[in-house]
């Protein structure tokens, strides 16, 4: 077991406080901080703080996969670690993205492949050959939009923006099944010369202002939504396609699950992401990077997505919170020690004998293994190798810590 570095990553929608006051570095940061990467992704992998100085656990899996991985991660995903855990803070809204399927992704990285595309170019849309699955759990407040909503909603929020030139779009979304309803209509507005999204964007943007001001509140957070990606990105066909989707607010411990095909965006707030050990983004606007209309539009699910929260589900008498997810790549819960827990060793539970990161949320926790033990404040993070648990935790405060392992 290590004390585990994440790797900073850089980005200009992210904060300059948020991650720094987290780990407990000196704010505000001098360029915006975005995620906080733990795990052994080849574009940038955490370190383990070792006897010999700083090691990437990348180096570390590549050197030991059966000690470090465990046998049976290894029969399911060969000798890489298969989930990247994240801290993600975002001050500003993110790109409008989809993810591709298994099987997306493995024929879109070897057509990129064969086309000689090098991996690091900014026009390339498949940097490996995995699908990405992700969770995010909030850790404050967060704002999302994620997944395509019923036809009839969104039919309803564009008329109650009162904006004449939406009515031609309205009746070709419920004129149809709902999937094709929403296929039609993002497929015009994604792919509209720019002329026209210079007038209907606009249009839009005064129907929101309009909203708000009459003081309706059925769709005010849709409104002022619409309103700040308008700001961001005037002329963009993602402020018109953020209409179509579910606009969410989670509270601190909920979570929302986002499979293959679901067309989401960030807006703000921090939270704990788990996902698929891949890179693969498919973007559809409000960003200045690569948008592959064709590609995304062969990768998007326009079945209407359920805009419900995950809720974990306490075990072991609320020991242990679970994520529940369909990802075979990994499992998320969060630890607690609580109440008559504190001041005594707990024995954290372990449904098989894969590799965990800890990630310390809440509080100051000691975990010890059978290699040694380390002390986790808010923001510290360890790497427990699959031949180093389980592990047994000690606290003197109630704390929490997120555990990420591979999915059973």
């Amino acid at each position: 077991m290590n004390l585990l570095r994440g790797a900073v990553r850089k980005y200009a929608w992210g904060s300059r406080t948020a991650i720094a006051e987290f780990t407990g570095r000196q704010s505000p940061t001098q360029h915006p901080e975005a995620e906080l990467w733990l795990g052994a992704h080849p574009g940038d992998s955490a370190h383990c703080v070792t006897d010999d100085g700083e090691r990437s656990l990348l180096d570390m899996i590549g050197t030991d996969p059966e000690g470090q991985l465990g046998a049976g991660s290894r029969a399911r995903f060969g000798d890489a670690l298969p989930f990247l855990a994240k801290v993600l803070a975002a001050d500003e809204p993110l790109s409008l993205q989809a993810h591709p399927s298994s099987q997306q992704a493995v024929h879109g990285f070897e057509r990129e492949e064969r086309l000689g595309i090098p991996v690091t170019a900014p026009t390339r849309n498949y940097r490996d050959a995995s699908h990405k699955p992700e969770l995010i759990v909030a850790l404050g407040q967060f704002e999302a939009l994620a997944g395509f909503r019923p036809a009839a909603r969104s039919a309803e929020f564009m008329r109650a923006l009162a904006v004449p030139e939406l009515d031609v779009y309205i009746a070709l979304l419920t004129g149809q099944s709902d999937a094709d309803g929403l296929r039609a209509l993002f497929t015009t507005w994604i792919t509209a010369p720019q002329p026209s999204l210079d007038k209907l964007v606009p249009a839009v943007l005064d129907g929101a202002i309009n909203y708000i001001r009459s003081g309706e509140t059925t769709f005010q957070a849709e409104a002022k939504t619409i309103l700040e990606l308008g700001e961001r990105y005037p002329g963009d066909a993602g402020v018109l396609a953020a209409m179509l989707l579910n606009r969410i607010t989670l509270q601190p411990g909920e979570g929302i699950y986002l499979p293959a095909g679901n067309l989401h965006a960030y807006l703000h707030g921090v939270g704990v992401e788990v996902m698929a050990n891949s890179d693969n983004v498919l973007r559809g606007g409000l960003t200045p990077k690569h948008v592959d209309v064709p590609e995304l539009l062969r990768v998007l699910d326009f079945t209407p997505a359920d805009d419900s929260v995950i809720l974990p589900r306490p075990i072991r008498g609320g020991a242990e919170l679970v994520y529940d997810t369909p990802a075979p790549e990994f499992a998320v819960s969060v630890l607690q020690v609580t109440g008559d827990q504190v001041g005594h060793e707990v024995d954290a539970p372990a449904e098989h004998d894969g590799p965990q990161v800890l990630l310390c949320t809440e509080g100051a926790v000691q975990v010890r293994a059978k290699a040694g033990a380390v002390s986790l404040e808010r923001g510290a993070a360890a790497w427990v190798a699959a031949d180093d648990g389980p592990i047994r935790l000690v606290a003197d405060q109630p704390s929490k810590l997120f555990r990420t392992t591979v999915g059973i």
